[in-house]
């Protein structure tokens, strides 16, 4: 039995032991712990991928898994945690509350598409389901450990999660240009994505300087840098045109 193919498929399901994990933490109410949570889930999908290609473990039962724990870690997961956190004490409550659990499924639409879609080896079309996580779960855990912050007030607001929550299921189904922010050898220095990549890069630096000197939270290095992201993509696809 060769024990090294299995190194691949156990780091996935890693990923999906922290994304149940996550959602169990905030029905608990414990955010920090889900986001957390979100972030090991993310590492480890970065891992399986990486290990799977070093050790040349590649298979068809690795690739549904992957998906089947990303929908849990990056779909149910900050669904769960955008609802959660609309109905804390003194929020909100009835049918708006349960419009972040579209994010479910259209997370499930997106990685569905990209099972069949040949064209999105290297790079994306529409937002990948990470990203579209980090996005959410990086707000919820930014408003919980910063109570006083002017985002508080947006949970309790009608439309900011409501219209956030339509515009990122829309964009994850959408045929917009998304690069991948992972480097392979080979990659042409010269082009256009390996460019954007570099770029996406520095604003991850700049961000993490910026969030320091200003004394905010953590988190909102990881906010700031996918929605910049996705601004980065939209341009780039807008100016493409």
């Amino acid at each position: 039995m060769n024990i090294i193919r299995h190194i691949p498929n156990t780091i996935t399901s890693m990923n999906l032991l922290c994304g149940t994990m996550g959602v169990i933490c905030a029905f608990e109410g414990r955010p920090d712990l889900s986001f957390l949570l979100m972030l090991g889930a993310a590492l480890c999908d970065f891992c399986d991928g990486l290990s799977a290609r070093m050790l040349n473990a590649y298979s068809d039962i690795g690739k549904e898994l992957d998906s089947l724990a990303d929908l849990v870690s990056f779909g149910l997961l900050p669904a769960v945690m955008l609802h959660r956190a609309m109905i804390q004490p003194g929020g909100m409550s009835g049918i708006l509350t349960w419009i972040p659990l579209l994010l479910v499924v259209f997370s499930a639409l997106r990685l569905a598409k990209f099972n069949v879609d040949e064209t999105q080896t290297e790079n994306f079309r529409g937002l990948a389901t990470p990203a579209c996580a980090m996005i959410a779960g990086s707000f919820v855990y930014y408003v919980y450990s910063t109570p006083d912050s002017i985002m508080c007030s947006w949970l309790s607001s009608p439309v900011f999660v409501p219209v956030s929550t339509a515009v990122l299921s829309a964009l994850m189904v959408s045929r917009i240009p998304m690069f991948s922010m992972k480097f392979k050898k080979g990659g042409k220095a010269e082009s256009p994505l390996y460019r954007m990549r570099i770029a996406f890069v520095g604003i991850f630096c700049v961000c993490t300087v910026l969030v320091a000197l200003l004394g905010l939270n953590w988190s909102m290095i990881i906010l700031l840098t996918f929605i910049i992201y996705v601004i980065m993509n939209l341009i780039n696809a807008a100016v493409g045109k």
